[in-house]
């Protein structure tokens, strides 16, 4: 639902804040160069992670007063959803004013507190930027409308003998025509809601005005960007139709004349040059829909952006031969760049995969599995909040709360978004569930409160927990984190295993992706697995024919399985070995 900004916001430079928060602790940050090359970064919608005044939609300081939540789970880096002014069509990918806050979700002064007190706590803070359009309340656009500035935008004339048809056949992704006709019976382009007018990149204003823009909250003391649409700034030459196949998706292989084209490396060529002219290695982050793992490492060569989101690896099935090829590609794509693949499984814009995996046991079984699975890769990490709960997709929303644009116009995306960003449980019991003094902006099902921050607290068979062993052991074993590949292993059919190595020290990590139990020999001393091996066939007698149950840790009294025996994969399972 928009709203209108009820209260007036006020200007950046009326607004004299303290000197920017500094750059990360020493112990935290200094001692690892190119922190964000084995990252675990925790995205935040703003909107549904806490809320501290009790009107149902999360804000900066409910974010602040959650981040030893994230220092407690073992994240290095927080990234912000956009919390700039906006009518809010689109979640706040619509901005009206990107040097301001919307009254919804505080002022600057809270997010200055935000990024001071996130420092404090050894975190980073990388907050989203919106280059590809604007809000159509922005100002340039208003002036675009009254016949002022419009090359900031794309405008075009229509086709017919009285241009009342759309300049092309471009779609938009949230469904319907990507064009909106004005009063004086020119077109303007929108790759996504007609709220959201594109911006036109050959401009010179518009590179010197994000550039002015990025140093705003650089000078702040943000860590860095997470580039909204990174792929779509640069439209082809022309701008010729595409010939209507499917429908455009923003998630998918597609080659569109609007998107991945070549002019975007030089823009963030010049962003990158920017950004390290700071100092404390400040980064930029790609969400590039690219339609190849060779096409998405151009965005993280050496002189453009640090990382970029692995959506291959988001999209592919529960199935070894599929994520065995996945993770190959993307190891050898930015292995030739010289960059670390950034792995991702959830965000704001897709169902959770606890649910894309299958719903019910068996989704949050192979969730389980599929987290280890991505924090035993090399690289960097990017969780979605709520994801170390287990929670899965909220189905059942009301026709009458939506707000996704996709759903309210019909068609392009499934329009179902609103189900991943319903706030998140904190406590069992309370009127939103520990969200907030008072409800939440979307409905939250019954079942929240056993899923809560509170009810997973300290046990060990819950998701939580698995989560915070994980990154514990992925932060202090030698043998993960960054790195450039995997040594793969032989495997059952339905299995994949793979070896990492760091001087004398050697992890393994074997995935059943299978419905059902998998014997091979132990690869040496478990460490840590999303439901507990059993010994093998060989082995049950010598055990008693007594099968511990499948838990997170082993039973008390219980030795873990030593190499050279042999041990049942549960079925959906992931074990970390120490080799």
């Amino acid at each position: 639902m928009a709203h209108e900004l009820t209260s007036p916001v006020q200007a950046a430079e009326d607004l004299r804040l303290a000197s920017p928060s500094p750059a990360i602790p020493s112990e935290a940050g200094a001692a690892r160069p190119g922190w964000w090359r084995d990252a675990v970064i925790y995205q935040v919608y703003v909107r549904s992670f806490a809320d501290s005044d009790g009107d149902g939609i999360g804000d900066l300081r409910g974010v602040r007063q959650r981040l030893e939540h994230l220092v407690e789970l073992g994240a290095d880096a927080v990234w912000l959803t956009p919390f700039y002014a906006s009518p809010q069509a689109d979640g706040g990918y619509d901005v009206a004013d990107y040097r301001a806050v919307d009254p919804v979700f505080g002022d600057l002064a809270d997010a200055d507190d935000l990024v001071r007190r996130a420092h404090e706590l050894g975190l980073r803070v990388i907050v989203d930027i919106v280059p590809n359009h604007t809000s159509d309340r922005h100002p340039w656009f208003r002036e675009a409308l009254a016949g002022v500035g419009r090359e900031r935008y794309h405008f075009r004339p229509g086709k017919g003998p009285d241009g009342s048809l759309p300049p092309n056949d471009w779609e938009s992704v949230f469904g319907g025509p990507a064009w909106t006709r004005v009063p004086d019976g020119a077109w303007y382009l929108h790759l996504f809601a007609p709220e959201q007018p594109d911006l036109n990149w050959d401009h010179d204003e518009v590179r010197a005005e994000f550039e002015s823009v990025l140093r705003f909250w650089l000078d702040l003391g943000v860590d860095g960007f997470r580039i909204d649409v990174a792929h779509g700034m640069v439209k082809a030459p022309g701008m010729p139709d595409i010939g209507h196949g499917e429908q455009a998706r923003l998630i998918g292989t597609q080659q569109l004349p609007f998107f991945d084209q070549d002019g975007v490396h030089e823009i963030h060529r010049g962003w990158r040059r920017l950004l390290d002219s700071y100092d404390g290695e400040r980064i930029g982050v790609a969400e590039a829909w690219a339609p190849s793992a060779e096409r998405l490492a151009l965005y993280v060569r050496p002189d453009e952006l640090h990382q970029a989101f692995n959506f291959q690896f988001l999209n592919c099935p529960w199935d070894a031969d599929c994520l065995h090829r996945v993770i190959d590609d993307s190891l050898r794509a930015t292995t030739s760049v010289g960059a670390t693949t950034t792995w991702v499984l959830s965000n704001h814009d897709v169902v959770r995969h606890t649910t894309r995996y299958g719903a019910g046991e068996a989704g949050l079984r192979r969730a389980r599995a599929a987290a280890l699975l991505m924090l035993a890769l090399p690289g960097s990490v990017y969780l979605y909040q709520g994801e170390e709960l287990g929670l899965p997709e909220v189905t059942e929303l009301p026709d009458e709360v939506r707000q996704d644009p996709a759903f309210l116009r019909g068609e392009g995306q499934d329009g179902l978004r609103d189900g991943c960003r319903v706030p998140i449980p904190w406590t069992a019991e309370g009127p939103s569930y520990g969200f907030g003094p008072g409800g939440s902006w979307l409905p939250q099902p019954a079942a929240w409160g056993g899923l809560s921050v509170a009810a997973q607290t300290g046990d060990p068979a819950s998701t939580l927990e698995l989560y915070r062993a994980a990154l514990a052991l992925r932060r202090t074993h030698p043998a993960l984190g960054a790195g450039d590949g995997v040594e793969w292993l032989p495997a059952p059919r339905g299995v994949i295993a793979f070896r990492r190595r760091a001087g004398d020290a050697a992890f393994v990590c074997t995935v059943n992706l299978g419905g059902h139990a998998v014997e091979l020999p132990a690869p040496g001393r478990l460490l840590l697995a999303s439901a507990l091996p059993t010994p093998g066939e060989a082995d049950f007698t010598a055990a008693g024919g007594k099968v511990p149950a499948p838990a997170r840790e082993l039973p008390d009294g219980a030795e873990p399985a030593e190499s050279g025996r042999t041990v049942l994969l549960a079925p959906d399972s992931c074990v970390w070995w120490a080799s």
